[in-house]
């Protein structure tokens, strides 16, 4: 059996850790799939998936370092009108941010739960934001 949800998010700041895992714990155990796998993955290009511990403190130490990484005030190319959007983009930073993270994750569902560790944790990483986001959840299984 496949089943496939979305999760729509509403980030509030440009760069930010959006904490999904309630919810896609959630999906997987009303999927009616006991065994199997569950893939969580963005439907965009300037956000992320990881998984950490949900401190609030490894939460600024992700963000600090992305900034670090990828500074917003460095110049970029991909800073020019694009007629596909009719508008000027500028938002390179989000795109190599986001291509550090990931894209995506994926955990085992045994017994119509995720196998994870305690302080696994899943999140969205915005890093465009705010704008309203979208992440499929995957269960395929049995």
């Amino acid at each position: 059996m496949n089943k496939l949800v979305s999760i729509s998010c509403m980030s509030e700041q440009a760069v930010q850790m959006i904490n999904i895992t309630e919810e896609v714990h959630r999906i997987v155990a009303e999927s009616g799939i006991t065994n199997g796998l569950v893939a969580v993955i963005t439907a965009h290009t300037t956000t992320g998936i990881t998984i950490n511990e949900p401190l609030e403190c490894v939460e600024t130490d992700i963000l600090q370092r992305l900034e670090k990484l990828v500074p917003d005030d460095d110049k970029y190319i991909h800073a020019h009108f694009l007629p596909s959007y009719g508008a000027t983009s500028n938002n390179s930073p989000g795109h190599l941010k986001s291509m550090l993270l990931g894209n995506n994750c994926m955990f085992p569902i045994q017994e119509s739960r995720i196998v994870c560790g305690s302080a696994q944790h899943i999140y969205l990483v915005e890093c465009d934001g705010p704008q309203t986001r979208k992440v499929y959840v995957q269960m395929m299984g049995e």
